[in-house]
């Protein structure tokens, strides 16, 4: 998943409290469909999207806005709820919220044990 930095600190509460601990947390910078429209200062409070419009130029643009990438690896039967906690910590309604990816993983290894599969995640 990606989301907004400030949205961070929610979101690893709402795991934990859901029962999800194990969490890797990346900086990273990207742009959605906006095109990073309203840079970091959007991050904080979306609705500046609309006073900071941008340049009117024909000219090709591409602003990076920083953003945090989380990756959390779950049991099949847990996908549900770990996207709803996700959602639920992270949803504004404004541009910029944030996406979700669900991959399936072929295969997982404990390297500590050489445990595999389901063993391996919990």
């Amino acid at each position: 998943m990606v989301i907004r930095r400030h949205q961070v600190p929610a979101t690893k509460k709402a795991f934990e409290d859901a029962g999800f601990p194990a969490l890797t947390i990346q900086s990273v910078e990207g742009r959605g469909k906006q095109g990073g429209i309203g840079g970091w200062a959007a991050e904080i409070d979306p609705e500046l999207n609309s006073v900071m419009g941008g340049e009117n130029t024909d000219e090709p643009r591409f602003h990076w806005i920083p953003k945090r990438l989380l990756t959390l690896v779950v049991q099949d039967d847990q996908v549900e709820d770990a996207v709803g906690v996700i959602i639920k910590a992270n949803q504004t309604g404004h541009m910029g919220d944030g996406k979700i990816f669900v991959c399936p993983l072929k295969e997982v290894v404990r390297v500590r044990t050489g445990e595999v599969g389901k063993e391996a995640v919990v």
